[in-house]
């Protein structure tokens, strides 16, 4: 058991992020006190059910006072008014944070309302699943996973040193970055992939001459991992695009031309081409393997059910 890192930490919004994080600093010991909070009644009372704060309280208000570690973990297109109703009562010397997938957005929507004394540290935890709600949660989420954050330049050394700390207390590995640069990064590995995602379990959905037994039943691994990403968060995705939609649009334009480059060559039969691209597409993931953050085992890991 370690010492607590901060003395009372204030989770707002209670899905499988504020969860996860919940169940981990309670497990060691990293927090004095949590306390949680939620914008639906039923999400507040499932988290008393689960046990997953020390207190789970009504308002965002009531969670953030005494705090000295307040984390958003909201929608990002929440953000700005949850600040601007909370900021008066965040005491001099605390952090606020988030965890949301974008960062000039979260960045330009938290600054204007930040009292004097207050650090801001943005933070984006590379670790989730398809699943949601304070039940998805699990204490091993963020285990060998980045956590990237975008503090200003002028953040207090010891404010950061201390939040860098606590992430890798939960077993992340944290970075430092500028918030554009985050979001150009993300657009490329996460953002447009699970756009394309949604966007081909859209094309099978409408490919009538496939039917909905069909693609459910013989489902191959590609098509499966597909439905798996598309089947996030929609209000969380939504918000994501909105907010990171220069660098997203970016990156899909030059999908879009690579996508051409491998029709051409498919429609004139351009087999050293397609065996060249596939072969420098599979160094990647040989690369990302070694970083520790995938596994090579078949099926991605997984242990087939048995029906």
């Amino acid at each position: 058991m370690s010492d607590p890192i901060y003395d009372r930490v204030a989770l707002i919004g209670l899905g499988l992020i504020a969860s996860s994080m919940a169940l981990a600093m309670r497990r060691d010991g990293l927090a004095g006190e949590i306390v949680g909070t939620a914008r639906s009644a039923e999400t507040r009372d499932t988290a008393r059910a689960l046990g997953l704060c020390d207190r789970v309280v009504d308002t965002a208000e009531a969670a953030v006072r005494g705090a000295d570690l307040v984390v958003l973990c909201t929608p990002v297109g929440a953000m700005g008014e949850l600040a601007a109703r909370i900021a008066p009562l965040l005491d001099p010397g605390a952090t606020l944070s988030d965890v949301g997938s974008v960062k000039r957005a979260v960045v330009d929507a938290l600054q204007p309302h930040l009292p004097a004394g207050v650090h801001l540290i943005p933070a984006h935890p590379l670790a989730g699943t398809e699943q949601s709600g304070p039940q998805a949660g699990f204490a091993e989420l963020f285990r060998n996973r980045w956590c990237l954050m975008t503090p200003a330049p002028d953040i207090d050394p010891t404010a950061l040193a201390r939040y860098r700390r606590l992430w890798d207390a939960m077993g992340a590995r944290t970075d430092l970055m500028d918030p554009d640069h985050h979001d150009l990064v993300l657009a490329v590995t996460s953002h447009a992939p699970h756009l394309i995602a949604y966007t081909m379990v859209g094309v099978a959905d409408d490919l009538r001459r496939v039917t909905d037994t069909e693609v459910i039943n013989y489902s191959a691994a590609g098509f499966r991992d597909f439905t798996r990403i598309a089947a996030s968060d929609p209000t969380m995705w939504r918000d994501v695009f909105l907010a990171n939609r220069d660098a997203t649009l970016d990156i899909l334009g030059r999908f879009t031309e690579e996508l051409f480059a491998l029709q051409r060559a498919i429609r004139t039969g351009d087999g050293e081409m397609l065996h060249d691209y596939f072969t420098r597409t599979r160094a990647i993931r040989r690369g990302i393997i070694e970083a520790g953050q995938d596994t090579a085992a078949p099926d991605f890991g997984r242990v087939p059910t048995v029906p």
